[in-house]
């Protein structure tokens, strides 16, 4: 069995899922953050596979920006996480919906 490109599409497309609803039906921020991480993933995984099918480094390339890109993401998040944290002392979503105080 040969693992072709409707298999890479189809796992990107599943992990895409995952992740969208995970960012629609969860409320605690971390969860959140990790769900639209797994989005950028599929997206990733989704331009390699384009990339192999065509024989081109143009994704690969273009995956390694989007990485680099998603590193800087991570540190500037988890910080913004943290903040609010020591803020309000909740990463809940519902508890920080409200911008008062």
């Amino acid at each position: 069995m040969t693992v072709g490109l409707n298999h890479y599409l189809l796992l990107s497309a599943l992990l895409f899922a995952i992740g969208f609803f995970g960012v629609l039906l969860r409320k605690n921020t971390l969860v959140i953050y990790m769900c639209l991480e797994l989005m950028l993933v599929a997206s990733t995984v989704a331009l390699v596979a384009f990339s192999r099918f065509n024989n081109t480094m143009d994704g690969n390339v273009f995956v390694f920006f989007i990485l680099t890109v998603a590193a800087a993401e991570v540190a500037v998040g988890l910080a913004i996480i943290v903040a609010l944290f020591r803020r309000r002392q909740s990463i809940d979503v519902g508890e920080l919906n409200a911008l008062k105080n």
